[in-house]
């Protein structure tokens, strides 16, 4: 019995012996360890722990532009959700299916479709810098040093089998299902889903807009021009709320008075007077700041597989701290 107690004491003495030598052993290396090196491994460690939030779970994101006034304003940092729409596994690869879909009335954001790459390498990079600096960092600059945009974020308006129009400015929408076009404001109070809308251009202009329009595209086949279109588009050139447009992204807005049997403007005329059809898995994504934002009335609808989360919390600045709805 003493025998086996001995042999009990001198093992454990052993076990506590090595533990104390390697805590030691540990001390030792650490005092001999570079500050540099010890600073360099911690900066490493956190920036990998953001990046695979970022990734995976919160993205922080800063709103480029004015498209989503009044709801987040140019500068405005976001934390946008990932996990419930799916993150990519790698920066712009390999999306997992998410939790739920898209829903109309939700702020998204997905990937530019007008986007021009400089090549999947240089994508990897920007956004693992986008994402490891907390949006602060972007390397991804246009000619003027402007940040381009790789992401946008809008609304989800149209959802899949919707028909969607405009008038004088104003959406209009079939939802599937439904045989009659509602304008967007009875829609909302249709659907119970509520969201602001802002217009910058007043319904009492939308005569000038209309004679403007048949101008430019009277112009544009090289016809003769009738001096009240003339006087609509010098107005609206020098219209306070054209500031900030330039005429050409005008001209893009402007459907009014198209030729449906001119082969240049047809296709143009139908979508004005019919709508265009949301495909399925797909959505269309518009700015809250309707008359001021490039989306999905330009380059049409968004798969879903496209849309990187859902916009969560506002955090920066500190006097608009709050949820994005």
């Amino acid at each position: 019995m003493d025998h086996l107690r001995d042999r009990l004491v001198a093992v454990t003495e052993n076990i506590l012996t090595r533990r104390r030598a390697r805590k030691e052993a540990r001390r030792e290396k650490q005092k001999k360890k570079n500050v540099v090196v010890d600073w360099l491994e911690a900066f490493v460690w956190a920036a990998l722990v953001v990046l695979v939030i970022n990734q995976y779970l919160l993205q922080a994101y800063q709103i480029p532009s004015g498209s989503m006034m009044d709801t987040l304003l140019i500068n405005d940092r976001i934390f946008v959700n990932k996990v419930v729409y799916g993150p990519e596994l790698l920066p712009g690869l390999l999306k997992v299916p998410g939790l739920f879909s898209p829903r109309r009335g939700e702020v998204v954001i997905f990937e530019n479709p007008s986007y021009l790459s400089r090549g999947p390498l240089f994508d990897i990079v920007q956004r693992i810098l986008y994402m490891m600096t907390l949006s602060m960092v972007d390397i991804d600059r246009d000619e003027l040093g402007r940040p381009k945009a790789h992401f946008l974020i809008k609304r989800a308006v149209g959802m899949e089998r919707d028909r969607i129009r405009q008038r004088d400015g104003n959406l209009e929408i079939m939802a599937r299902g439904e045989g009659r076009w509602m304008s967007e404001t009875d829609f909302q109070t249709f659907s119970g889903i509520r969201y602001p809308v802002k217009r910058m251009i007043p319904e009492s202009e939308y005569r000038t807009v209309r004679l403007a329009g048949i101008g430019v595209a009277h112009q544009d086949m090289r016809l003769p021009l009738r001096e009240e279109w003339v006087r609509a588009v010098q107005s609206l050139q020098s219209a306070e709320y054209m500031d900030g447009f330039t005429f050409d992204e005008w001209r893009t807005r402007t459907l009014y008075g198209m030729n449906p049997q001119d082969r240049r403007y047809g296709a143009r005329w139908r979508v004005h007077n019919d709508g265009i059809v949301i495909p399925p898995g797909n959505i269309l994504p518009l700015g809250d700041n309707r008359d001021n934002s490039r989306d999905g009335r330009y380059f049409g609808s968004v798969k879903t597989s496209k849309i990187l989360g859902r916009a969560m919390i506002r955090y920066w600045p500190p006097g608009r701290m709050g949820p994005v709805h």
